[in-house]
């Protein structure tokens, strides 16, 4: 798991975190899969990719998620900037024989439909060009639900968390070998 605060829990237990609770889930389900967390708040696609190389090195995973940009477009990142270290993340893992899987970043709508749109299909686009999954969003039925997130408005409850895992759980079974 290559990502930022969202997957990190930040504000809460690491066990209420959707990335601890993948982890029970490939359990529960027969999965014989441990789950790295290399996620670090405030990680931008710049800062996860200069991480990168190390992070395979040591963990050697057969599925990486990718879970970054959030933070990009919040501090108004060019976007060519974004397309060019989620590529390398993505390319250096295909390199690897790592399956991936990309999961698309919401920004607050005070950043404007045009921005939001375009920062959207940057995530798609990806997707289509080196043909990975793509969770569209990964904050699907949580971001705009109050009472799954806590009170900055950025970062899921522990609830919140539960229904990140369950929009990544589908696009991730495939990886998986399981439909």
């Amino acid at each position: 798991m290559l990502g930022d605060s969202i997957s990190s829990a930040w504000g809460l237990n690491t066990d209420e975190g959707w990335v601890s609770l993948l982890q029970g889930r490939l359990q529960e389900n027969s999965f014989n899969s441990h789950v790295i967390n290399a996620s670090v708040s405030g990680d931008t696609t710049r800062t996860a990719l200069n991480r990168l190389d190390d992070a395979l090195l040591q963990h050697k995973p057969s599925v990486i998620i990718i879970a970054l940009g959030g933070n990009d477009g919040l501090r108004g990142l060019p976007f060519s900037e974004i397309e060019k270290s989620l590529s390398a993340i993505i390319e250096k893992s295909q390199q690897a024989g790592i399956a991936v899987l990309l999961t698309g970043v919401r920004l607050p709508s005070n950043y404007g439909a045009f921005y939001n749109s375009r920062f959207a299909a940057l995530f798609q686009s990806l997707s289509e060009k080196y043909k990975v999954p793509l969770v569209p969003k990964i904050l699907e039925q949580v971001a705009d639900d109050a009472s799954l997130m806590q009170e900055d408005r950025t970062h899921p409850t522990a609830e919140g968390q539960k229904q990140v895992l369950e929009n990544v759980w589908p696009h991730l079974l495939p990886l998986l070998g399981k439909e």
